[in-house]
């Protein structure tokens, strides 16, 4: 927790929606003004984390309804983040200031929430424009009560938990789905976070079952960084995608969002490709529609949707306990290679944010960020 007061001065991170190049930070409306109504909270926003996943969501923005989540001037988009807050003030008797919660915050330093469903674990955001997003968005994790939560372990459970959560369903779906008849899968952007879990999964499946072949596809300059991950069986720069067979049985994981790439992809291998799976929008400015390609059509992969899934095959209980131990068992592996990055202030976050946007973070780093000075 940093030692910011709660007095301080509110910002918004914002970004235009039409050229995701146009940002800005803007003074909101002072917290000590705020009029709560019933059930509503005062959330300071202590850090949050940020990375290529959150430029897809603002990538998707209009079209997955991200920019629903938290009001922005007409024009304008607030991206929601993993982050930790703290309870100012609070007009809900289940929620107490002082409390700290993990969940989807705005690129800001303070929010109000509407509390509904508040218990022991925490509560949901009920605001009216949040009530037709997907649930798994809205919920907010009180740490005192989270079994799962680790205090020293709260920049790795920003950074990585999000998209673990992602990849762990990923895998669980092509299992489930007996890879579509793939004999490998082939993932894009195979330096970012989530694709690397997603290869981590896969690869925890051992030869037992005829486990699929993981391979890798990343820029040039990311080779030598995939490879020491130690879960993909091939790496490969996108100018070496030929040397792939044309008639091996694919399953493609699109997280690069490249409509180039994708149509080079389904082509060369037409009905190799046994099924082609959008994720995400890492190459954001290289976004397209499927249009009408060779082989089967890219299906947008919807987490929520198999979360339900699962809580109905397993059980709640069940589906919790299963992403628990995998998560802890990525946990550790990814501390092996990931340095963590602290920055402060809108100049600090503004820098940060264009440097993923245009493609120039590490893939070994992590930016934990704040908007306080």
């Amino acid at each position: 927790m940093t030692d910011t007061p709660a007095s301080a001065s509110a910002v918004d991170f914002i970004v235009r929606r039409d050229n995701l190049h146009e940002c800005k930070s803007l003074r909101a409306q002072d917290p000590g003004a705020v009029d709560l109504q019933s059930g509503q909270v005062l959330m300071r926003i202590d850090n949050f984390a940020f990375t290529a996943n959150n430029i897809t969501y603002a990538a998707f923005g209009a079209a997955m309804s991200y920019w629903d989540f938290f009001a922005a001037p007409e024009g304008w988009g607030r991206i929601p983040v993993w982050g930790f807050g703290d309870v100012i003030r609070s007009n809900h008797e289940a929620v107490k200031p002082g409390e700290r919660y993990y969940g989807y915050y705005p690129m800001s330093t303070h929010v109000v929430l509407q509390a509904a469903r508040a218990g022991a674990a925490g509560f949901s955001d009920g605001a009216e424009q949040r009530k037709a997003l997907h649930p798994v968005y809205n919920q907010y994790l009180r740490t005192a009560t989270d079994p799962g939560y680790d205090a020293g372990r709260e920049d790795q459970q920003m950074l990585l938990k999000p998209l673990f959560v992602t990849s762990f369903l990923i895998d669980d779906f092509l299992a489930d789905n007996a890879f579509f008849g793939a004999r490998a899968v082939l993932l894009s952007s195979a330096s970012s976070k989530t694709a690397y879990g997603t290869a981590f999964q896969l690869a925890r499946r051992g030869a037992t079952g005829g486990r699929c072949e993981i391979i890798g596809l990343t820029s040039p300059g990311n080779v030598a960084f995939v490879q020491r991950l130690g879960c993909y069986d091939r790496v490969l720069s996108y100018d070496q995608i030929e040397s792939i067979p044309a008639d091996l049985p694919l399953a493609y994981v699109d997280m690069a969002g490249n409509a180039e790439l994708r149509s080079t992809l389904h082509h060369r291998f037409g009905d190799s490709l046994k099924y082609s799976c959008a994720v995400g929008g890492t190459h954001w400015d290289a976004l397209g529609g499927a249009g009408k390609l060779p082989g089967p059509r890219p299906t947008l992969f919807f987490a929520p949707a198999q979360i339900k899934k699962r809580a109905q095959d397993w059980g709640a209980a069940e589906f919790q306990r299963r992403l628990g131990a995998a998560w802890l068992q990525f946990l550790g592996a990814s501390a092996a290679w990931m340095r963590v990055i602290h920055a402060r202030g809108p100049a600090a976050v503004e820098r940060v944010y264009l440097e993923v946007l245009e493609g120039r973070a590490r893939p070994d780093e992590g930016h934990v960020l704040t908007l306080f000075e």
